[in-house]
């Protein structure tokens, strides 16, 4: 008897849910196609089990996503390799690949990450108000 093959283990993409931000562009995300199974975690729910050597405060800090071989890859790097499995998007994930190009996407990500908490308020009023931002 032959075994089938074992099942690709899926991408997990770990956000915040509690994000307002986050929640619009995982919400695009889910609306994608895949050509990798993708798991969508929302760590900001306290029922959410968390990687091992995680926090939840951590997890909601920065972008991460659980790679099939069970690495924690996060920020501009999470973010290629989400893109990657994209159709679409994967020329954004080549583009990433070119020297210097990761690093620079991650200082904008860090530079982003600290204007994060103003944006969150601003969408979170809109969202209040009924309006779209």
């Amino acid at each position: 008897m032959v075994k089938p093959p074992p099942e690709t283990p899926p991408l997990t993409v770990l956000y915040d849910g509690a994000c307002p931000l986050c929640r619009r562009e995982i919400a695009l995300y889910q609306g994608l196609p895949s050509s990798t199974p993708l798991c969508f975690a929302d760590v900001s729910d306290d029922g959410q089990p968390l990687p091992p050597g995680t926090t939840r405060e951590a997890l909601m800090a920065r972008f991460h996503l659980r790679l099939a071989d069970g690495r924690l890859v996060s920020g501009a790097e999470a973010f290629v390799a989400l893109w990657a499995t994209l159709p679409g998007w994967r020329w954004l994930a080549r583009a990433a690949r070119l020297p210097g190009v990761l690093w620079l996407m991650e200082r904008a990500y860090r530079g982003f990450l600290r204007l994060r908490p103003r944006l969150q308020g601003w969408v979170s009023r809109w969202e209040r108000a009924g309006a779209k931002p």
